[in-house]
Order: structure tokens, then C-alpha cells, then sequence
């Protein structure tokens, strides 16, 4: 189990993360999610042990990680960091890169081993392509198969996805998560991608100006917002009075929706223009205006600019 106890830390006199504590079961998955400078990649990197922590305290079971100032090599052995510059040797093949750290003493086995992750990762007709003549995506594929051959108990992932085609991302994810799962590897994301931290993250945790606003699980998440802020790290999202939503209320009480919490109706009791609609595949994201507000919600077909509608909500 990973025990992240009281943890403050600061680059110079900036304080990034501010007393985060968390606990993390073997072969859990757990999605850090948060706006951009909120602390996901600096946690990480404190957990790998690349930063020495003067405040708080970082557990293994019941072995203390002690960081870079005690290590003489930082990281440990049973950590693995997929950091997004790769880290790769930029003049050996796929296959050497994966394997770099594997014995050599037993070779049918260690080319074995290589094989299983580059089938996983989709890499099996590029093994003996050098790393130089990959695309970035193929090169985060080689960054992860790279950080599974050592069977970590704990894989961190830090926006593993984000240069990977869509085509590829969402059979390697369901495949990632899976294997990490069959292995009972634990594992941090670090995400901007909902599909990270919604379809395969037992927890999520949120992060804001270096400080934790939930952790959940992440239906609950979704579906029951804590603020804005966290709902709005889903997509598009309205916060709108009680009164205006909810029929004979007088209330001023805030209520964060999602647009397609909110349909178009001839009887509802918040009246809106239209200002654009985005076509989404499956339905338009329609974007209005309520004086100087903006208001979202979701359509089956594009409404003509500057049309007034009236919505009402359609969750109970």
C-alpha cells in the first residue's frame, strides 16, 4: 500500500502541493485530475522520489521513501514513471529500449518479455525501428512497454495518452488498464482525459492550486459535483440559481448542471438566446445566452442563431 502522509512542497518560495495525504491499494488505479499548475505532475514526481520532501512523510507498506536526499540513484526499484518527455535512447530500436534494463542472462526470456509489451502496446511490426524514427505517440507507446518490463508494483503515469492517435489511444487504454489489473499493479494517472478518470480510475482525486478537493469515486464524482470547479474538469458545465431550474422555487441556492442536463421544452422556466451550435457526432452543443451569462446545453439538431428557446431541467 502507498501512504502519502501530510505532504507540503514548494520550488523556491512557491508552494505547489500543501498538506496532500492519500492511501493507495495494491492493483488499484487512481486518476489525479485538476487545471493545469494544480500539482498532478509535481506529486508524482515526489512520489517516484525525484523530490526530496521536507514536510509530510511517503510509505511503501511499512517501509518509508525516503527521496532523492538519502538515494544515490533517485527513484525507487518498484517505481516506475512515464514521464511525458519519454526518456528514451534516441539511437537503439524499440525492442533494445523496452529491454534495457532486463538480464541478460536468461535471453529467451527477456525476448520474450519484450514481445508480450510491444503486443500490448501495438509495436510488434516496430521493434527494430530506432526510437528516432518513431512519431511522439509511438514514442510514449515505447515510454510505457519501456516501465512494464520490470513488473513494477506501482506505475505512475503522467498524461500517458496525450500524443497517441484516437483510433490507437482507446483500445491501448482498455488494454493498459486491463493488464495493470490482471498484474495487481497499482497505478497514478495524472490526467486531462476523462476517459482516465471516468471509465477506468477505481478513485479519483482532484487537485486545486496544490490542494486536494475530493477524492471519490468517480461516478459519484460526476454525477454529484462537490463545485463548479470539479464538474467543469468534465466538459462544459452551467451553474445556475435553483429558482431558475426548479418550477415555484424561490431560491437562490447555485446548482451546477451539465448541458445535457438541460433540454429544450415549451414549458420551462429558463429563457434563453441562442448564440452557436457545435456540431458534437452524436448531438449539437448548443450555446446561448441568459443576459450576460452563458448557458450550454445539448440538442439533436443546430438552432438558428439569435433564436429565443426555454429549457428546463431534466434531472430530478
Amino acid at each position: 500500500m502507498l501512504r502519502v502522509q501530510n505532504v507540503t512542497f514548494q520550488y523556491d518560495t512557491k508552494v505547489v502541493l500543501k498538506n496532500i495525504s492519500m492511501e493507495l491499494n495494491p492493483g488499484k488505479q487512481l486518476s489525479i485530475i485538476g487545471e493545469s499548475g494544480s500539482g498532478k505532475s509535481t506529486l508524482l514526481k515526489i512520489i517516484y522520489g525525484l523530490y526530496h520532501v521536507e514536510k509530510g512523510k511517503i510509505f511503501w507498506g511499512d517501509t518509508r521513501l525516503l527521496g532523492p536526499n538519502f538515494n544515490l540513484v533517485p527513484g525507487e526499484e518498484f517505481i516506475k514513471y512515464v514521464a511525458q518527455d519519454y526518456d528514451l535512447m534516441p539511437f537503439i530500436t524499440v525492442e533494445e529500449n523496452v529491454g534495457k534494463y532486463l538480464s541478460n542472462f536468461y535471453p529467451r526470456k527477456k525476448s520474450k518479455r519484450i514481445a508480450e509489451l510491444l503486443e500490448l502496446v501495438g509495436l510488434t511490426a516496430y521493434a527494430k525501428t530506432k526510437s528516432t524514427d518513431l512519431s511522439g505517440g509511438q514514442q510514449q507507446r515505447v515510454a510505457i512497454a519501456k516501465a512494464l518490463a520490470q513488473e513494477p508494483k506501482l506505475l505512475l503515469l503522467d498524461e500517458p495518452f496525450s500524443n497517441i492517435d484516437n483510433f490507437k489511444k482507446n483500445s491501448l487504454r482498455r488494454e493498459l488498464f486491463s493488464y495493470l489489473k490482471s498484474q495487481n499493479i497499482s497505478c497514478i494517472t495524472a490526467t486531462h482525459d476523462n476517459m482516465d478518470s471516468l471509465a477506468y480510475a477505481d478513485k479519483t482525486m482532484v487537485l486545486k492550486d496544490g490542494k486536494i478537493v475530493c477524492v471519490d469515486d468517480p461516478k459519484k464524482l460526476y454525477k454529484s459535483p462537490k463545485n463548479k470547479y470539479v464538474a467543469s474538469l468534465f466538459g462544459e458545465v452551467n451553474e445556475l440559481f435553483e429558482k431558475q431550474l426548479i418550477p415555484n422555487s424561490t431560491s437562490n441556492k447555485k446548482i451546477v448542471c451539465y448541458p445535457h442536463q438541460l433540454e429544450l421544452t415549451e414549458n420551462g422556466t429558463l429563457k434563453v438566446k441562442v448564440k452557436n451550435s457545435y456540431f458534437q457526432g452524436s448531438h449539437y452543443l448548443i450555446e446561448s445566452s441568459l443576459r450576460s451569462k452563458t448557458v450550454f446545453f445539448n440538442h439533436p439538431v443546430a438552432i438558428e442563431a439569435d433564436q429565443e428557446v426555454v429549457l428546463k431541467s431534466n434531472f430530478s
